[in-house]
């Protein structure tokens, strides 16, 4: 039988050692090499690392490194885990690999009739799956009807501290509710105490005081049944005259010019021209970061949501899946165009849908639940990114070889962004335009030069 969980697959070379001589050298006498020397007994350590990060001076576990392997997980947990910022992530991409025969989860909540009724829709889902495939629906297309408790297996690498922040969520938070990921949870805390019990003292207690529970009281508590279109995305805010705010921290970055000088230069508009089209071409532009906007995303599946959580610097606030819309769900045009792949399409929906209300009113919770979902289901979230982070989510997201759908998203958001600070994100666009050069390699789509003119910014 093949594994499920997390594994721990490697750590850092100097494992504690490294976190027990960041807490010794602040306070005592000695070169960095020097306080190392004198940092290798374990049970000194463990005790030192236990006794600061109780201080609260959490920050001396991030010098120590987890790599962890996740073994035929849900994508519920995979979705969990890319939500962490601070870690890094490579997943099986949906995009190209076949996942027919990959398997799925089934929550050990299910028994008797339920559990066969449960095995027998996630099996013609995968069979639905393999239907739209063997009609030429591309893979990326076809996934949409996988359900959200088909296996994924990924590579996560984290620091101690946000280690110990994954793990509070798994046992603590928003996890604790998921059966899987609690257990994964459990699992994990126990390989990781071998290998650096010091990060773990009085973890339970810590742990304990945590809560993500966001609950106002409001008068309005339940969500509109319905609403109409509000287009691919709005911009809820941005920064006011965004181009000036960026100009003057370009300038005291590079002239350390007083507030009176940095205002005469920026009466001229060339000069804010000028300072915009230097700061875009540059390798470190640093002054973008003063620019920030907060937008919705309306209407984005859950398979597309994945790509836009794989952008970690943001602050994006995403809806629990069980929020996500049973009813609406996104459609192919290769489904579209189709007839029979369209009925096969909309068929997988209709008996997931069925499959959630019946388990829903025999009483299941959210432990199982949460994988009566579709990889095309949708929901809205909202995020905040500051220019630069754009920079980078415009170059991938609105190059031909990013996914359709993300796609569709980034350039609606890139021409808004535009008419409302032109100076700044007209520079913006896929590599092809924004650096002038295509990194794909083979994988090119040969049209950069059409692509450059689709992005010329007054088209």
């Amino acid at each position: 039988m093949s594994k499920h969980g997390a594994y721990v697959i490697g750590v850092s070379d100097c494992n504690q050692e490294v976190c027990a001589a960041s807490g010794r050298i602040s306070t005592q006498s000695g070169t960095a090499l020097e306080i190392f020397e004198r940092s290798h007994d374990a049970q000194k350590n463990t005790a030192l690392i236990g006794k600061v990060t109780k201080s609260g001076h959490t920050s001396t576990v991030e010098h120590i490194f987890f790599n962890l392997a996740f073994e035929n997980v849900s994508v519920a947990v995979e979705q969990f885990m890319i939500e962490f910022r601070l870690a890094s992530f490579t997943v099986k991409s949906r995009r190209y690999v076949d996942f027919s025969t990959s398997g799925y989860f089934v929550p050990e909540e299910l028994d008797g009739e339920n559990k066969e009724k449960y095995q027998r829709v996630m099996e013609a889902l995968f069979g639905a799956y393999c239907a739209l495939t063997e009609r030429g629906i591309p893979k990326e297309d076809a996934r949409f009807v996988l359900p959200y408790c088909f296996y994924s297996n990924f590579y996560c690498s984290l620091n101690g501290r946000e280690l110990i922040n994954v793990l509070t969520a798994m046992l603590y938070g928003r996890g604790k509710k998921i059966r899987e990921i609690y257990e994964i949870g459990l699992s994990l805390l126990d390989q990781c105490k071998q290998y650096a019990p010091g990060l773990f003292v009085d973890f339970e207690t810590k742990a304990s005081r945590y809560t993500d529970d966001f609950a106002p009281v409001l008068e309005w508590k339940q969500p509109a049944t319905s609403r109409e279109s509000d287009g691919l995305c709005q911009i809820l805010s941005h920064t006011p005259d965004g181009e000036k705010n960026v100009a003057r921290a370009a300038l005291i970055e590079k002239y350390n010019y007083a507030p009176a000088e940095i205002e005469s230069i920026l009466e001229n508009e060339d000069n804010i021209q000028k300072i915009m089209t230097s700061l875009c071409a540059c390798s470190r532009p640093r002054a973008l970061e003063s620019y920030t906007c907060t937008v919705r995303f309306n209407d984005v599946s859950l398979a597309c949501l994945t790509h836009f959580a794989r952008h970690r610097m943001q602050s994006i606030c995403i809806p629990d899946l069980m929020t996500a819309s049973r009813e609406k769900y996104i459609v192919p045009e290769t489904v579209k165009a189709d007839g029979e792949a369209l009925a096969i399409y909309h068929r997988a929906f209709a008996q997931m849908r069925e499959l959630y209300g019946e388990l829903k009113d025999c009483g299941y919770g959210d432990s199982v639940l949460i994988y009566c979902v579709l990889s095309g289901n949708t929901l809205d979230f909202v995020t905040t990114m500051n220019a630069r982070e754009l920079r980078l989510f415009f170059r991938l997201r609105s190059c031909t070889r990013a996914q359709w759908e993300i796609q569709n998203y980034a350039n609606d958001l890139l021409f808004k962004l535009r008419e409302l600070s032109p100076g700044i994100f007209s520079h913006f666009g896929p590599s092809c335009y924004a650096d002038g050069v295509c990194p794909e390699g083979r994988m090119t789509c040969g049209r950069a030069a059409e692509i450059r003119e689709k992005f010329r910014f007054g088209n």
